[in-house]
């Protein structure tokens, strides 16, 4: 069966550090990301005593990398294609190929946008930085320092400010967002209070990250600028402190304070400097205020990004990209990254962390050691009859729901007829049409729910498919160049059911599935052309195309 799990929160230890193994501890940092990943999951799972669930069989892999590499489902030929290669190597061919791809460069570019700023989504400007950053394989290190202090002057990089642009009205949103997406912390609870849960987050920590964005404004002419001075205060909510109103210190998620170079200014130079702020932000002709020697944000990437404060940043990128291609991070949730929150594998994100910092942030590598994983491609079905293992040990795989751009891109692929791809031999070709498909899916998307932890297919989602004259028009069109036009050239019911199966779920059909559908074609013999519309729009609109498995 395939197992739909429940959420299963990360159980809580009131530890006083992070758990992780020592240096010492780990594996050679010179061994493939793959084998590292299923050596320490292997050992987990013999330590639990649970036996994995087998690999996934090369159709449902294939379909699968191509999800979660490419954002689309493998056409015909390239399911068939992959299915038939008797190559040992024919996977991390596939995988280096995608990699390399321009179906890689759209995917991750979506995938990061919907990762950094989900609250404006398709925001053209950030999204054309995310592609050039993706294109030129940019390093999550300098993503990060572009997207927090960038350069307004570099057209490339200066969409990247969107990212504090679009929060930069609230002072919580610019320092909730960063801590939580970039750090993997959510320092909420400790505004009001010392986090209850977690002791290592005061009020001092939540304050104290604040503290690097309090300066930051946004001018008139939509420029990302900074005060030259400004304070955060603070009332401690404890009863055992006494010290009343504080002023923040510059203090990073680690406790490193960054100290700011006293500065002598005058009444007069004040004033002057904040009229000119005034203007900046309320006048089109203002000229943009000068930069200030001191920057708070400059000072929050350098400290984030220090080998003895980088833990978090580091951990986190990781952390994120585990939990979008397995469907659940090794520390869960995702933006619970502390001392309280352990990981399921800590010698592995450890490791992995290590790794990432050594090789330049590079996200594509960590990517392919992933998916190259025997842990990444377990079956996600349970044939054991017992309820499925703890889901933090990664047993089996996770059924995920597939994104709006995935769905819509799936939509699109498997509506045309198999024989209107380029062959695999003309990745030229593929480069035209795989941005004719981004573009075309951009209209679908927006009629799909982003999926969370306990996604169910939307109401509106499912109306659509029964009632929309559109989906009909669109996807089930009796033309040549379409799936249903395609099918009814096809000499036989046999020669249908094959190719119907092929082309939308990318597997052949099983015995039951072919009895099936020949008996209802046979049954529904005066009108084939419906009987194939109906086949079709059940594929298309079914569980198995609505996920990755």
């Amino acid at each position: 069966m395939r197992w739909f799990p429940r959420i299963h929160l990360a159980a809580l230890w009131l530890l006083s550090t992070v758990v992780s193994a020592s240096s010492a501890e780990l594996p050679s940092a010179d061994l493939p990301i793959e084998q590292v990943i299923d050596q320490l999951a292997q050992q987990r799972l013999e330590a639990e005593k649970v036996t994995a669930a087998p690999q996934a069989d090369d159709a449902n892999l294939v379909r699968r990398l191509m999800l979660d590499v490419a954002g689309r489902i493998p056409t015909s030929d390239e399911a068939k294609q992959y299915v038939a290669n008797p190559s040992a190597a024919k996977r991390a061919e596939l995988v280096d190929r995608l990699l390399a791809s321009p179906d890689f460069i759209w995917h991750q570019r979506n995938e990061l946008d919907r990762m950094l700023l989900p609250n404006k989504p398709n925001d053209g400007e950030f999204r054309k930085y995310l592609l050039w950053a993706v294109k030129e394989n940019r390093s999550w290190e300098a993503m990060f320092r572009d997207m927090l202090v960038g350069d307004e002057a570099d057209e490339n990089r200066k969409p990247a400010l969107t990212f504090i642009k679009s929060r930069a009205r609230e002072l919580d949103d610019m320092l909730n967002d960063t801590a939580i997406l970039f750090f993997g912390v959510n320092v909420t609870c400790a505004k009001c209070h010392d986090h209850p849960l977690t002791p290592e987050w005061k009020q001092h920590h939540y304050f104290g990250m604040a503290s690097f964005f309090s300066r930051t404004y946004v001018t008139k002419k939509n420029l990302l600028a900074e005060r030259p001075f400004g304070e955060v205060k603070f009332k401690s909510k404890r009863k055992d402190d006494t010290k009343g109103e504080q002023t923040a210190k510059f203090e990073f998620l680690t406790g490193a304070v960054i100290d700011e170079p006293a500065v002598e200014r005058s009444a007069d130079d004040i004033k002057k400097i904040e009229e000119t702020i005034k203007a900046a932000m309320q006048k089109d002709d203002a000229p943009p205020p000068e930069k200030p020697a001191f920057s708070p944000r400059e000072k929050l990437v350098e400290v984030a990004l220090r080998a003895e404060d980088n833990r978090f940043f580091a951990r986190n990128i990781v952390n994120r990209i585990w939990d979008r291609f397995f469907g659940r991070g090794l520390v869960h949730p995702v933006d619970q990254l502390h001392a309280a929150n352990a990981p399921s594998h800590p010698e592995l994100l450890e490791w992995l962390t290590r790794d990432m910092v050594a090789h330049g942030y590079d996200l594509k590598r960590l990517i392919r050691g992933i998916v190259l994983s025997q842990a990444y491609s377990r079956s996600s079905e349970w044939a054991t009859g017992a309820l499925p293992p703890d889901p933090a040990l990664f047993a089996v795989a996770k059924v995920k729901p597939l994104t709006p751009r995935q769905y819509a891109l799936a939509l699109l692929i498997a509506r045309q007829s198999p024989d209107q791809w380029p062959s695999l031999d003309k990745p030229e070709e593929w480069v035209v049409r795989r941005e004719q498909l981004e573009n075309g899916s951009n209209g679908y998307a927006s009629f799909f729910e982003m999926p969370g932890e306990n996604f169910q297919v939307a109401v509106d989602e499912a109306l659509l498919f029964s009632n929309s004259k559109r989906i009909e028009d669109e996807l089930l069109r009796d033309l040549k160049t379409e799936i249903v036009g395609y099918l009814k050239s096809l000499p036989d019911n046999a020669a249908v059911i094959e190719a119907a199966y092929q082309t939308i779920c990318s597997r052949p059909p099983r015995d039951e599935e072919r009895a099936a559908i020949d008996g209802y074609f046979q049954s529904h013999s005066a009108d084939r052309v419906a009987a194939i519309r109906q086949v079709v729009w059940a594929l298309l609109t079914g569980p198995e195309m609505r996920f990755s498995y």
